[in-house]
């Protein structure tokens, strides 16, 4: 073991990170949390795994070892700085990061040293993961707060199992009739369109949405005229409208009763944006020329949100998809937290689809809701930076995803350009591009002259051509 951790670990080569004092003192005072615990260098490798795997099945999180912690009286904690002598000291816990991570990813580290204390401190920073990471005991943990729990009854295992993806419900079979799905006309009309020389029966057991005579909730949601009558709580999308801009809606500002969306999965996504879209077309607000004006969101936007919420919601949770309609903003509950390795930071960047077949059939319909797999989100920010509009807000909750659309314009050009150059001494065009979500180089290039104009930046002295950069407008010296 020796051998394979100097192989997977060469701490003769790792320089310890130095930190001033005053980075030190907030270190020992941070306060555990849902993304941050702090453990003594004396934590065995086997309790060291139960944050590990519990940071890795949740939201990721970082972890410091080295530093001690008291219980003084009246329960006041009092820590301080005692790292390891050298970093060969911490060949054990890093093997406990070698055994639940035998891949070598997921997880880096670092040492830290201050000059004002004795020791290194060993910094782990573990991100979510795909699959399910085990402690040395063979337990899975979750990070609920500043506690770790583990997931050893079969309930909580299979829950885990939902919400990271590993196990979708979508291919769960339901006592229901299978003519619920074969003689449906959604399938008739399908079959027709994808596939005319199959029979509906043989080509919805070949695709596993029939199992053992029963079909699946894949099945029913894709091809059921009336899915909500056998899942209940589990296929609908509900509707409101509040004539508020509170952060929470209430029934006395309720415009009407909830409507209330069913059907299969694709009537149903193109009905919710056409009601949403009807009712935002009655929001007003006041013009700059003191008359009454339409509030109005990317079409694109609305469609590829609500899309999104549908097909990657977790069906194993019994709760509509809920889309709320303020005067301010739009928001979209989805149920389920997010799959696997996917969060809020990185939703645009990584691919994870949670109901496989929901979203690969989905897309065989004509004219598609997820036309282009896997760029929705996408699409829906930067529809809304070409209107001008701020991005969409991700937030992922316990047990569900909330997107909120809010109708704030972006910054304009030239307040997002300045506040750059507060940071960074020099800006290009096509920086400027960037930053400002302008396509257009020429575009950019006659907004950036006008702020020259403007007396509001420079060009830097000898620059020229592709290399060509501006600065602010510095004060003439005396």
């Amino acid at each position: 073991m020796a051998d394979i951790q100097n192989t997977l670990f060469p701490l003769a080569q790792v320089a310890a990170i130095e930190i001033d004092e005053e980075s030190a003192i907030r270190l020992t005072q941070m306060e555990e949390a849902q993304y941050s615990e702090v453990k003594s260098k004396e934590v065995s490798p086997s309790k060291l795994s139960h944050t590990i795997s519990a940071f890795a099945n949740t939201d990721g999180g970082d972890l410091y070892v080295g530093i001690t912690e008291q219980i003084l009286g009246g329960n006041v904690k009092r820590r301080a700085w005692n790292g390891f002598p050298d970093v060969e000291s911490a060949n054990g816990h890093l093997q406990a990061l070698e055994k639940t991570f035998p891949l070598g990813k997921d997880f880096e580290y670092e040492f830290l040293r201050c000059p004002k204390y004795p020791g290194l401190v060993l910094h782990i920073q573990v991100s979510r993961t795909q699959a399910i990471i085990r402690a040395s005991d063979g337990k899975p943990y979750v990070r609920r707060a500043a506690a770790n729990f583990p997931q050893d009854t079969l309930e909580q295992l299979r829950r885990l199992e939902f919400t990271k993806g590993v196990v979708s419900f979508e291919n769960h079979p339901v006592p229901a009739p299978k003519l619920t799905i074969i003689d449906s006309p959604v399938t008739k009309k399908f079959v027709d369109f994808v596939v005319p020389k199959a029979e509906p029966e043989a080509w919805l057991k070949k695709q596993q949405l029939i199992v053992t005579d029963m079909p699946t909730v894949a099945g029913l949601v894709l091809f059921s005229e009336e899915p909500q009558a056998v899942l209940p709580k589990r296929c609908g999308i509900k509707v409101y409208r509040y004539q508020t801009q509170e952060e929470t809606g209430f029934r006395d500002v309720l415009s009407f009763i909830p409507i209330t969306v069913e059907g299969c999965l694709y009537d149903q996504i193109k009905k919710a944006v056409e009601v949403t879209v009807q009712e935002i077309q009655k929001l007003k607000r006041m013009g700059l020329k003191g008359s009454l004006e339409s509030i109005v969101y990317p079409p694109e936007t609305l469609h590829e949100i609500i899309t999104n919420a549908v097909i990657h919601r977790d069906y194993s949770i019994a709760d509509d998809v809920h889309v709320r309609i303020f005067e301010n903003r739009i928001e979209v509950q989805s149920p389920g937290r997010l799959p696997a390795h996917v969060t809020p930071k990185n939703i645009l960047d990584e691919r994870f689809a949670r109901n496989g077949a929901i979203v690969r059939l989905l897309n065989k319909f004509p004219d598609p809701p997820n036309r282009d797999v896997g760029e929705g989100l996408n699409t829906a920010f930067d529809k809304m930076r070409e209107s001008g509009l701020r991005d969409p807000v991700i937030e992922e909750r316990d047990s569900d995803v909330l997107v909120t659309i809010l109708h704030e314009p972006l910054a304009s050009k030239e307040e997002t350009i300045l506040k750059y150059l507060d940071e960074y001494r020099t800006i290009r065009n096509k920086k400027a591009r960037e930053i400002t979500f302008v396509k257009d180089a020429d575009q950019m290039k006659r907004s950036l002259q006008r702020m020259v104009e403007q007396g509001l930046i420079e060009p830097v002295p000898h620059t020229r051509g592709g290399g060509f950069t501006y600065q602010k407008k510095r004060k003439p010296e005396n």
